[in-house]
C-alpha cells in the first residue's frame, strides 16, 4: 500500500449548472481553487436515482444488484413491518472496509445508509447521528448504534445542533428578510434551519475527526444540498410562471446560500486535511436549476427523484491528479477504482467500476484482482443480525416520509412488506435495465405487471424491455393494456376531482366540468402521439410513425426524447439532413443529451461525415461512458479514418460493455486479419462468435439495431408520471 492520504466527500445532488456560475462570480473560491489545480468533471449518475442505492455505489464501485441496497426501506427481519434500510444491507465491502484491512486507519461519516455505525478501526458515524429532535431545551438522546466507537460517541453527541439553536444570523444568509415572514402561517423558514442545523452537525463531526485523530483516508457526506433543492429549487432564478412571486422573492437565494455554506465548510475540510491529501469531492446526481426542471412531480413512490439531473460532478486535487484537467466518461461507479488505484491497490474485476486513469499523473493501469470480498480479515462490516434503535428507525421512516421519498408504511405488517419488496423488485428490475441486462429484468417486470397491471409505471418498463429485446408483439401487447388503464385511471381521478369540487361547493369552468372521455383522450393526445409513434417505428412503419410523432411535436415542441425519436425516424426513411436537425433541436434543448450526440454519430456515418461522426460519438462517451452502441459506431467512424487503433479500442469497449454484441466482435476479426496483423486476437474473436454467440443472444434486437429508443409514456395531469431513464423524461 502507498503512503497516501485521501479525503472523500459526497455533496449530494451537487451541479455543476449551479456551481460554475457562483464559481464564476467569486462566491465558490475554494472549490474554484481546487478545480484550477486539479481534475474535473461530469460523473453519470445511475438509475435508479436513489440516494442509498447511488451512495452505496459510489462507495462500493457496484451497481445495486451486487450491493443489495434497493431503496429506502427494508423489511424487518422479524417481519413486523418495515424499516429504513441500515449499514447491513450492504452485502459487500466499501472502500472504507477495503483499507481497513489493508491496515490503514478510515474513518466514515454520515454515509447513507450508515446506521449503525460500522467497527471501523477508526470512527463511524451514521446517518442517524444528525438528526436532532425533541424540544431544544431538552433534545432526545442521540441513536444507539450512531458513533462507533464508543470511546468518543459522547463528545460527538455534544456536537450535534438543535434547529432552533439557529438564529437569524444563521438564516439571513439564506432568506435575507426572515424576519418579515409570517411563520405561523409559512414553515419554511423551519425546513431552511432544519437542514442547516442538519448539515452543520454533519461538518461539527467530521472536522473534530479530523482535527483529533489519525487517519489515512477518510469520507463524509453532506446530504445538505439535495434538501436545499428539493424545498427551494422551485424558487431558484429565474422566476418561472406559476410560482408565487412573494415566495420567489423570499425563497430565491436559498440554493445559492446552501452552495456557498459547502463552500465555506471546504475551507475548513482543506485547511485539516494539508496539502499531502488528495482531496476528491462528489456528487451522486445533479438536480436541474433551469428550464428542464419538472413543473410537477410523479405521484409515486420516490417521486421527488424526478427532479434530479442524470449527471453528478466530480473535483479532485492533490498529490496523484493531473493539474487543470478535464475528466470525460467517468460514473458514480469510478470513484471507488479510482481511490484503489491512487494507493497502489488492485482493483476488483467484480467492480463495475474502472480507475479514472486520465485524471492521474500516473496513467499506469492498476493491477486487478477477482474479487475484494474474498480478502480475509477484519473489514468492520456488520452482520445482517445486528440491530439499531427501533425509535431512531421510525423517526428516520417519518423524515423520508416527510421529504417524499416513500409513502406512510401501511398500518397492517404483511401488506407494508409486501409493498416495500415490490419496490425493492422494481428497483432491481430498473437497475438490470440500467445495464442493459434486458433479459434479467424481464421476468421481474413481468412478474410485477401480472400483479399490479394497473400500476402504469410497471407497463411502461416492461413494454420498455420487451421492446429493447426486439418483442414488438408483446410490447405492443402490455402498451395497449396499459394505456387502457392510464386512459381510465386518468378519467377516475378527473370524476373524484368533479366529485369533491361539488362537495366543497366549488364552481368549476364549464369546459372542465363538461368533459368527456374523447375530451380526456384529446388531452392527452401529444403522448399517446409520441407512444405510438415509437411503437410504429419499432414495428418498421416509420412513415405512420413520422404522422404521430408530428402532430405531437405541434403539441409539445420542448422534449427533447420527441426530438430524438423524430431524428431515429428519419434515420430509418434515409433522411440524413432531417435526422441531423432533429438531434440538433434536442441537443439545443439538452445540450448534455448523450443520446442525441449519439444519434447524431449514425447520422454522419450514413453521410459518410467520419470525422463529424467521431466527434459525436465521443462526445457522447464524454458524457455517458456505458453505452455499447455509442462505442461500437465510435469504432466504425476511426475505422474510416484509419484510426485502427482508435476503432480497435472502441470495439473492445463494446464487446466489454455488451459481449454479446456479434457485429463488434465481428469488426474486431476483420480489424486483426486484415490491418493490425494480429493472428492470435482474430482467432479469439473467431472463437467467441463460434461457441458463444448465436441468433437469440442476450444483446437484443433493440439494442443491435442501434436505432431504437425506448418507450415513453407520460401523464399529462402530473398524477402519474412514468419514465423510462431520467434522460427520456417527457413532460407534457
Amino acid at each position: 500500500v502507498e503512503e497516501k492520504k485521501v479525503l472523500l466527500i459526497g455533496w449530494d445532488a451537487a451541479d455543476w449548472k449551479v456551481i460554475h456560475p457562483l464559481m464564476e462570480q467569486g462566491k465558490m473560491p475554494v472549490l474554484k481553487s481546487l478545480v484550477e489545480s486539479g481534475a474535473s468533471g461530469n460523473l453519470a449518475s445511475l438509475d435508479p436515482p436513489m440516494s442509498p442505492i447511488m451512495w452505496t455505489s459510489i462507495g462500493t464501485g457496484k451497481t445495486a444488484d451486487k450491493h443489495g441496497v434497493l431503496g429506502f426501506t427494508q423489511p424487518r427481519a422479524d417481519g413486523s413491518g418495515v424499516q429504513p434500510v441500515l449499514s447491513s444491507s450492504r452485502k459487500v465491502k466499501a472502500i472504507w472496509n477495503i483499507l481497513m484491512q489493508q491496515g490503514l486507519k478510515t474513518h466514515a461519516i454520515g454515509w447513507w445508509p450508515s446506521h449503525p455505525a460500522e467497527k471501523l478501526n477508526g470512527v463511524s458515524v451514521s446517518n442517524f447521528y444528525h438528526h436532532v429532535t425533541g424540544p431544544v431545551n431538552k433534545p432526545k438522546p442521540m441513536p444507539n448504534g450512531s458513533v462507533q466507537p464508543e470511546r468518543v460517541a459522547k463528545r460527538l453527541e455534544a456536537l450535534r445542533i438543535h434547529p432552533q439553536e439557529l438564529t437569524g444570523n444563521h438564516i439571513g444568509p439564506f432568506v435575507p428578510n426572515a424576519e418579515s415572514i409570517d411563520q405561523s402561517k409559512d414553515n419554511r423558514l423551519s425546513s431552511v434551519a432544519k437542514i442547516t442545523a442538519e448539515c452543520a452537525t454533519v461538518h461539527a463531526a467530521a472536522t473534530w475527526v479530523m482535527e483529533n485523530e489519525e487517519w489515512d483516508f477518510m469520507a463524509v457526506y453532506y446530504d445538505a444540498i439535495d434538501h436545499y433543492c428539493h424545498g427551494f429549487m422551485k424558487y431558484h432564478p429565474p422566476y418561472r410562471k406559476g410560482i408565487p412571486r412573494e415566495l420567489y422573492e423570499n425563497y430565491k437565494g436559498v440554493v445559492e446560500g446552501g452552495y456557498r455554506l459547502h463552500d465555506m465548510m471546504l475551507r475548513r475540510l482543506v485547511e485539516l486535511a494539508g496539502p499531502e491529501t488528495t482531496i476528491i469531492i462528489c456528487s451522486d446526481h445533479g438536480f436541474h436549476p433551469d428550464h428542464l426542471r419538472p413543473m410537477a412531480l410523479p405521484k409515486e413512490p420516490a417521486g421527488p427523484a424526478d427532479e434530479h439531473r442524470h449527471y453528478g460532478m466530480v473535483a479532485m486535487s492533490g498529490p496523484g491528479i493531473e493539474k487543470d484537467k478535464l475528466i470525460f466518461g467517468a460514473s458514480l461507479l469510478d470513484i471507488t477504482p479510482t481511490i484503489l488505484n491512487l494507493y497502489g491497490l488492485p482493483v476488483a474485476r467484480d467492480m463495475d467500476g474502472k480507475s479514472m486513469l486520465a485524471a492521474l499523473t500516473t496513467n499506469k493501469p492498476p493491477a486487478m484482482i477477482d474479487s475484494w470480498e474474498a480478502v480475509e480479515g477484519d473489514s468492520g462490516m456488520l452482520d445482517t443480525t445486528e440491530q439499531s434503535d427501533p425509535w431512531a428507525e421510525q423517526e428516520a421512516m417519518e423524515q423520508l416520509i416527510a421529504l417524499g421519498y416513500i409513502d406512510p408504511p401501511d398500518e397492517n405488517a404483511d401488506k407494508a412488506i409486501a409493498s416495500c419488496q415490490r419496490e425493492s423488485k422494481y428497483y432491481l428490475a430498473r437497475t438490470y435495465l440500467h445495464k442493459n441486462d434486458y433479459e434479467s429484468a424481464l421476468p421481474l417486470l413481468e412478474e410485477l405487471f401480472n400483479e399490479q397491471p394497473e400500476q402504469v409505471r410497471f407497463g411502461v418498463r416492461l413494454a420498455n424491455c420487451h421492446h429493447m429485446l426486439g418483442n414488438i408483439g408483446e410490447a405492443r401487447h402490455v402498451t395497449d393494456i396499459t394505456l387502457e388503464n392510464w386512459e381510465n385511471d386518468a378519467w377516475d381521478k378527473h370524476q373524484k376531482h368533479l366529485e369533491r369540487a361539488r362537495e366543497k361547493g366549488e364552481q368549476l369552468p364549464d369546459e372542465i366540468a363538461s368533459m368527456s372521455i374523447s375530451d380526456l383522450h384529446r388531452m392527452n393526445r401529444p403522448a399517446l402521439d409520441l407512444l405510438q409513434g415509437t411503437l410504429l417505428l419499432a414495428e418498421e412503419k416509420p412513415d405512420q410513425a413520422l404522422f404521430h410523432l408530428q402532430r405531437a411535436e405541434e403539441a409539445t415542441p420542448q422534449l427533447p426524447a420527441l426530438h430524438q425519436q423524430l431524428g431515429h425516424t428519419f434515420l430509418k426513411m434515409e433522411r440524413f439532413q432531417d435526422a441531423e436537425a432533429a438531434f440538433f433541436k434536442a441537443l439545443e434543448i439538452d445540450p448534455d443529451n448523450a443520446p442525441a450526440l449519439h444519434g447524431l454519430a449514425i447520422v454522419y456515418l450514413h453521410m459518410r461525415q467520419f470525422k463529424e461522426a467521431a466527434e459525436a460519438a465521443t462526445r457522447s462517451i464524454g458524457l455517458l461512458f456505458h453505452n455499447p452502441q455509442a462505442h461500437y459506431h465510435l469504432g466504425r467512424a476511426r475505422f474510416r479514418v484509419g484510426d485502427f487503433e482508435g476503432a480497435e479500442r472502441a470495439w473492445l469497449n463494446a464487446v466489454k460493455q455488451a459481449p454479446g454484441m456479434r457485429r463488434a466482435h465481428e469488426q474486431l476479426l476483420k480489424l486483426y486479419r486484415r490491418f493490425l496483423n494480429n493472428p492470435a486476437a482474430a482467432q479469439k474473436h473467431q472463437k467467441f462468435i463460434d461457441e458463444l454467440i448465436v441468433e437469440s443472444s442476450n444483446v437484443s434486437a433493440g439494442v443491435e439495431s442501434g436505432s431504437l429508443a425506448p418507450i415513453t409514456l407520460h401523464d399529462p395531469n402530473a398524477e402519474k408520471k412514468t419514465s423510462i431513464a431520467a434522460e427520456e423524461v417527457v413532460t407534457i
